[in-house]
Order: structure tokens, then sequence, then C-alpha cells
């Protein structure tokens, strides 16, 4: 589903990935893992499509990102990427369901549509009678799992996870984890998630030991 072939990125002096080679297949859970400075979250926002690589080539299917114009690549984007962040980077002045909907909204979805969808997505996560509250009154458990639905509102090939449970506490952690299982078989939802919870990463398909840029 998604191939990269000789990914390298430098900032500066500093050569971060030096020729990643990685294929992900759909409905794969994988974990990233390594130390800090290792290229893992550089590397997933090139994935992403967030940033570009000095060389190399990513495939999503038979399209080359690497080929598509910067407005439609943000609709690419839009459409086929979902992104969970260890802090959930939620609006606080807008409501869980408005939170879930702006992905949505912002692909042009009718606002029928996107109710429709993120009180669907918000129901499945649990979090059908909070769907009227803002961040502030959710418990963090609550905040990352709408940063989960508002990742899933349009249905994206694949959804990148940086850390996303990082921040929360070993139950709301573990529920997490239990969540993402819960959509692939739901859902046949890809994940790629960097992480440093080696309990999370022995839960996945597959685990992709990164050091000093390379995939070791």
């Amino acid at each position: 589903m998604i191939h990269c072939k000789n990914i390298t990125k430098s900032f500066g002096d500093l050569q971060v990935l030096k020729g990643i080679d990685l294929s992900i297949s759909q409905g794969e859970i994988v974990a990233i893992v390594g130390p800090s400075g290792a290229g893992k979250t550089t590397l997933i926002q090139i994935l992403g499509t967030l940033d570009k690589p000095d060389s190399g080539e990513i495939f999503y299917g038979n399209t080359n990102i690497n080929q598509v114009k910067d407005k439609e690549l943000a609709a690419f984007r839009n459409k086929n990427i979902g992104f969970v962040f260890q802090f959930h980077q939620l609006l606080p002045e807008f409501t869980a369901l408005e939170n879930v909907m702006i992905p949505a909204l912002i692909g042009n979805v009718k606002q029928s549509e996107a109710i429709r969808r993120g009180q669907e997505i918000l129901d499945f996560l649990g979090l059908s009678e909070r769907t009227e509250h803002k961040p502030a009154a959710l418990s963090g458990g609550e905040r990352q799992r709408v940063a989960v639905a508002r990742a899933l509102i349009n249905h994206p090939t694949v959804i990148f996870a940086d850390e996303p449970s990082g921040s929360l506490d070993t139950q709301n952690k573990a529920e997490l984890h239990q969540l993402f299982f819960d959509l692939r078989n739901r859902f046949n939802q890809t994940f790629v998630i960097v992480t440093h919870d080696k309990d999370l990463a022995k839960l996945t398909d597959r685990i992709i030991p990164m050091r000093d840029g390379i995939i070791v």
C-alpha cells in the first residue's frame, strides 16, 4: 500500500535520514522505535506528506507523491492520511464533535454528512455522551480518543501516530492501545506508530527499529 525508496533528509549539515526503504501493507499496525534523534518523527512527517525528502520516492498505491503538486497534495493528505499526536492538538473553543468534523469540512463534505460521520465515530469510541463537551471538560483519555476520531473522519488510508499514548496514565494508555486494534479489526485501518512504549510496540504486527537515520 505504502512504499518508500531511498528516502534521505538533511537539516543543514545534519543528515537525519540516510536512505530509508520501507513498505507498509493495508491493515497493518507497525511500530517505529528507536532512541531520540534516530529520525522516527522526521520519517513519518515525510511519509505523511507534511515534509518533503531531499531524495527518494514515496508511493501510495500507484500514486507517486513526489509528482503531486502542493495544492493537490493538501487534498490528497486530507482524504488519505490521518494524524494523532502525543498532545491531542484539539481546538479549545470547539466541542468534541466540532473538532472531529474539521477535516471533513475542509474536504468539502456537507455539514450534515460531517455531523453524521462524527457522531457515528464518537459513538463507536464510547464518547456519545461527550460530543458537546469542549476539550477542557474532557479527561486526557477522552481528548485523545477525540483526536483519533478526528483522524478517522475521512476514512483515511493510513493513520500516523507520534507517541500517541505518551501523555496518558496507565489505564488510558492501555485503552488507547486496544482501540487501535479494535479499529483495525472493524475497519481494516492501517496504523504507523512512533513510540517509546515497549508494551505497545510488542502488540503491533511489526517493529521497525531505527538508529542514526537508518532502519536497523
